[in-house]
């Protein structure tokens, strides 16, 4: 495989069959609406060998290998401010598309040796095994982005927009109500024996109503609640399968922006240590240091406090250990996802002697109406004065025009898919709780298997499309 390098003067353009794909979250390249492409490309798509996404990986990957060979095996990426020497951490398989017939966009996550991580965009030109590196770009900096993408209304093309100037809409907020379909899909591996499937039931409530439209599902079926009440699970007994399975369940869903709300003061147990929200000694210490001249200050200002203390410790950084909610690692590391700034902020909040809770399910892109979601979301809630105060520090960190906002308020498009952690049913996964409960729990002699997938998606309903 050959790679050039040309200078980054490609200004590109995306056919809209591939649009939707490259609007998830994290990279989105400009493109050009379907039925643009010119009677020259149409001749050209006719002669050349049509691109696959294994084609672009490993176009991508070879690019990066044959930079770090010659770069005493790192990838050399020049900035504004810096000369960074990077390791390959993941390429986006979910963003990997074509734009044309000789035109490809790949997205990657690097790390630099003091683990940062920084999300890169690259556009390709070639064939398979023949690629050019058009243009590179930076788009984030440990899940802070540079920039986003905004279509323009006259002729469908999308323009970057630096992160100063975008709107809420741009930052993933839909204030009042959004109503949508939410469809999630599971692929199930071959099965040698008889197995058991445990999935989460999205419930209506305070703020969300939720309709279940549609539900394709194998084995025999029951409906299972949780030891709290709160929560659902449709458990799946399955027989022996020589070949993978699909599962398809769709929704309705009617959401509400999340305010403050008035509540009875909760039980003790949102008080109480667990094993990945301990009560160590330096936890209770960085307590003591966020909250240093608060003591006298109620629960709603120490709140705050220990919010901005997760922003200020805490980076955006998928590059570890990740996505367990275990409050202690996020403590000592300083890095994770939002499952890690949550449990963070939940063991922090209830050594303080603040009550406070988790949740999960999945943001839905506020800046298009369907397609992809870019995988699970989860948030908390703290209580004081009397009231529950949803809060995102994730999205907060990510976004500091928002922080504000974010303290208090969840925007109306997500759905929340289960509350609390350690989800106890019965029968439960090899008689565990469940430690959050997103993804299906599968269980086949004895032991958890992986799915071979879970992918979310959906369609925003007309009367509830964001105004731009």
């Amino acid at each position: 495989m050959t790679l050039r390098k040309i200078p980054n003067s490609w200004n590109s353009r995306l056919p809209g069959a591939f649009l939707l794909l490259l609007l998830l979250a994290a990279c989105q390249p400009s493109g050009r609406q379907q039925g643009e492409a010119t009677a020259q490309e149409a001749d050209t798509a006719q002669s050349v060998p049509h691109l696959v996404n294994a084609d672009i990986e490993a176009g991508i990957r070879g690019h990066i290998r044959q930079r770090a060979e010659n770069n005493e095996g790192l990838f050399p990426l020049q900035t504004d401010s810096h000369d960074l020497k990077l390791e390959l951490v993941r390429v986006h398989t979910e963003y990997l598309a074509r734009l044309g017939p000789e035109r490809a966009f790949a997205c990657v996550d690097l790390a630099a040796r003091n683990g940062d991580v920084y999300d890169v965009d690259f556009f390709m030109e070639g064939r398979a095994g023949d690629f050019q590196i058009t243009q590179t770009t930076v788009h984030k900096h440990n899940g802070q982005p540079y920039y986003l993408w905004q279509q323009r209304p006259g002729d469908g093309t999308w323009q970057r927009v630096p992160v100063a100037e975008a709107s809420d809409t741009l930052m993933g907020v839909i204030h009042g109500t959004d109503r949508f379909e939410f469809r999630y899909q599971v692929a199930l591996p071959a099965l040698d024996d008889s197995a058991r499937l445990w999935l989460p039931i999205p419930q209506s409530g305070r703020f969300q109503d939720v309709k279940l439209l549609e539900k394709q599902l194998p084995g025999k079926l029951r409906r299972l609640k949780d030891q709290s009440g709160k929560n659902e699970a449709f458990l799946l007994s399955l027989g022996p399968a020589p070949g993978e399975q699909q599962l398809d369940l769709r929704y309705q869903v009617q959401r509400k922006e999340k305010q403050p709300y008035a509540a009875p003061r909760p039980t003790s147990d949102l008080l109480q240590a667990t094993p990945l929200l301990p009560a160590s000694e330096e936890l209770k210490r960085q307590v003591d240091s966020a909250l240093q001249g608060l003591a006298m200050a109620g629960p709603l200002q120490q709140a705050r406090a220990l919010y901005d203390y997760v922003i200020d410790h805490m980076s955006y950084i998928k590059n570890q250990n990740y996505g367990t909610g275990d409050a202690q690692h996020a403590c000592t590391s300083g890095v994770g996802n939002c499952s890690e700034f949550h449990s963070y902020f939940i063991a922090l909040a209830r050594n303080a002697g603040i009550p406070a809770r988790f949740a999960i399910g999945a943001g839905i892109p506020a800046h298009r109406d369907e397609g992809a979601i870019n995988g699970y979301h989860c948030w908390a809630e703290f209580y004081a004065e009397g009231k529950w105060w949803p809060i995102d520090i994730s999205e907060a960190d990510k976004f500091s025009a928002l922080s504000t906002y974010y303290f208090g308020r969840h925007p109306a498009n997500r759905i929340t898919l289960s509350e609390g952690r350690q989800l106890r049913f019965d029968p439960a996964p090899l008689g565990e709780a469940i430690p959050f409960f997103a993804y299906p729990v599968l269980v086949e002699k004895g032991q958890k298997k992986p799915v071979r997938y879970t992918r979310f998606s959906f369609q925003r309903l007309p009367s509830a499309a964001p105004q731009p």
